[in-house]
C-alpha cells in the first residue's frame, strides 16, 4: 500500500469540493462517453484529462484491495439513519464505476 500512498502525494491535491464533482461526473460520464476523461475534467475543474483518469486508476486499485480483503474496512459506530445514508453512498458509487 505504501506505493499507493507515495503515487497520490506526487501528484497535485484534491480538494473535498474536486472530489465530490469527480464523482458525479463519474455517474454522467461512464465508461462508454466519448472523450470520459475531458469531460470529466472539465466537470472537475482544474484538472487535466490525465489528472482525472490517474485519480481514477487510484480509486479502482484502493477498491480491489480493499475487496480482496487486504485492507481492513472500519467498523464505524451506527448512528441513526446517517450510517444507511453511508451504505446507500457507497453502493451508488460502486454501480456508477462499473468496474
Amino acid at each position: 500500500m505504501a506505493s499507493l500512498t507515495s503515487s497520490r502525494n506526487s501528484h497535485s491535491s484534491w480538494t473535498p469540493k474536486q472530489n465530490k464533482r469527480f464523482e458525479k461526473a463519474l455517474a454522467v460520464y461512464d465508461k462508454d462517453t466519448q472523450d470520459r476523461w475531458h469531460n470529466v475534467a472539465k466537470a472537475v475543474g482544474g484538472k487535466s484529462a490525465e489528472e482525472v483518469k490517474r485519480h481514477y486508476e487510484i480509486l479502482v486499485q484502493d477498491l480491489m484491495h480493499i475487496e480482496s480483503g487486504q485492507v481492513a474496512i472500519p467498523n464505524y459506530r451506527a448512528t441513526g439513519s446517517s450510517s444507511r445514508g453511508i451504505a446507500d453512498y457507497e453502493q451508488r458509487l460502486m454501480k456508477n464505476l462499473k468496474i
